[in-house]
């Protein structure tokens, strides 16, 4: 059941794709996402992870591939990359630095 206050959304929340596996599960605050949230992939496999604030990305966050191993992970400023960043997708680590 979701908590509304002042016809706005204050809760942890669950969504679970049609085969009954969990999509995503976080936090709302004033109808935004905020706090910690995990995604999933269909097939069970966790897809990414990390810290909302205001509804954008903010700080560490990891995402991963379908196959379970690590794509990138680094850190959101106001949604945006913001810092160091290492990204594993190719199988080479490749360090990355944005402002």
């Amino acid at each position: 059941m979701n908590k509304y206050e002042d016809g706005k959304q204050h809760d942890y929340h669950e969504f679970y794709w049609p085969n009954g596996k969990l999509s995503y599960k976080g936090y709302y605050k004033d109808d935004k996402r905020h706090g910690f949230w995990e995604s999933y992939y269909t097939n069970g496999n966790l897809s990414n992870k990390g810290n909302y604030k205001d509804n954008k990305r903010h700080g560490f966050w990891e995402d991963y591939l379908p196959n379970g191993k690590l794509s990138y992970k680094g850190y959101y400023k106001g949604g945006k990359r913001h810092g160091f960043w290492e990204d594993y997708y190719t199988g080479k680590v490749i360090k990355e630095f944005f402002i």
